[in-house]
């Protein structure tokens, strides 16, 4: 029986082609914490005192960020945020009282939301209009807003002044191939952790403490801590093909043949890109939407989510009606 590369004392769990090391579970566990840890660290992502809302999906990228994150900084300052999108046999109440009761277990306290709640419509009824009005936006298009949108009005609403993401290094590297085929430098630039590009008081700052971490390996995290995961796959995910879709699977037949691509990519562009994410100013002089408040570029009456809405036929969002802080519904979910 192999013995852990690392401990030499416990059998070997997990094998690690980026590092050719075979691990046990204790060191595995060990291994991905101290490396979200360094990268915090690293980039000065979390300061003494700061109130970060940890957005949880209820998937191994959730799961692994709340346990990390509980391990690393106070669970007392941390609050989860899980929203509901309302994709039929996708979102099931079941996963939420999961994910709410291993937070509570962790010190953590979970407001559990939805975006019908938050937007008048669930992710199915903007997915129906869209069809019939053929818009040939995205299905993801409309969830990753919604759930953008959702998650800065709580943080901001909670008094949160980060924001933390489950984002991982497979994400984070599709994402990157992306905006270096469209040549989008202010796009590089935003992924980047010291890449601020905007600062208005009505945005929270946003933190990717897994973005070094394999997606492969918060899968293994989460099964290694005996987590409920979320299973069921989206049924929109495979409805338009996208260039992401594309991306990914030439970046896991790269890192196949390969191993360690992906985290040599991010750590090169890292280092590329810290001198002028340092110098560069972040701009400060964004409009309100006509519509609902939030912040938009100069020039622009609508923000994205309410443009995307009226493309809809939906003149008056839910949202438009929450200007006035304390109407979300901000307390714990019960289990």
């Amino acid at each position: 029986m192999k013995l852990c590369d690392r401990c030499h004392l416990r059998p070997a769990f997990v094998y690690q082609p980026h590092t050719k090391m075979a691990l046990c579970r204790k060191c595995f566990i060990e291994d991905v914490t101290e490396r979200v840890k360094a990268e915090v660290r690293r980039w000065n992502m979390i300061e003494p005192g700061d109130v970060i809302l940890l957005a949880l999906s209820g998937g191994k990228d959730g799961y692994t960020l709340l346990d990390v994150m509980s391990r690393i900084y106070r669970p007392d300052k941390l609050i989860g945020l899980n929203i509901v999108e309302g994709i039929r046999g996708y979102n099931k109440e079941e996963d939420a009282k999961h994910l709410v009761s291993t937070a509570k277990q962790l010190g953590v306290d979970v407001i559990v939301t939805s975006v019908k709640d938050y937007a008048g419509l669930s992710i199915d009824e903007m997915a129906s209009l869209a069809k019939e009005r053929r818009t040939r936006i995205s299905v993801c298009t409309y969830c990753g807003i919604s759930r953008r949108r959702i998650m800065n009005a709580y943080a901001r609403e909670l008094g949160a002044n980060k924001l933390a993401t489950a984002h991982n290094l497979d994400d984070e590297a599709q994402t990157a191939v992306i905006n270096l085929a469209r040549g989008d430098l202010d796009s590089l630039l935003r992924q980047h952790p010291l890449g601020e590009l905007v600062r208005d008081r009505r945005l929270v700052r946003r933190i990717k403490p897994l973005r070094k971490v394999y997606e492969s390996e918060t899968a293994t995290f989460a099964y290694l801590r005996g987590y409920h995961l979320q299973e069921t796959e989206c049924p929109y995910i495979y409805e338009q093909p996208t260039l992401r879709a594309k991306i990914r699977r030439a970046l896991y037949s790269l890192e196949s043949e390969r191993p360690g691509s992906l985290l040599a990519l991010m750590e090169l562009l890292d280092e590329l890109l810290e001198p002028l994410a340092k110098s560069r100013r972040p701009f400060t002089g964004l409009s309100s939407c006509a519509r609902c408040g939030e912040p938009v570029p100069p020039g622009r009456t609508l923000c994205k989510l309410c443009e995307l809405l009226d493309g809809l036929g939906v003149k008056e969002p839910k949202y438009a009606t929450l200007r006035v802080p304390g109407r979300l519904n901000v307390r714990p979910w019960s289990v």
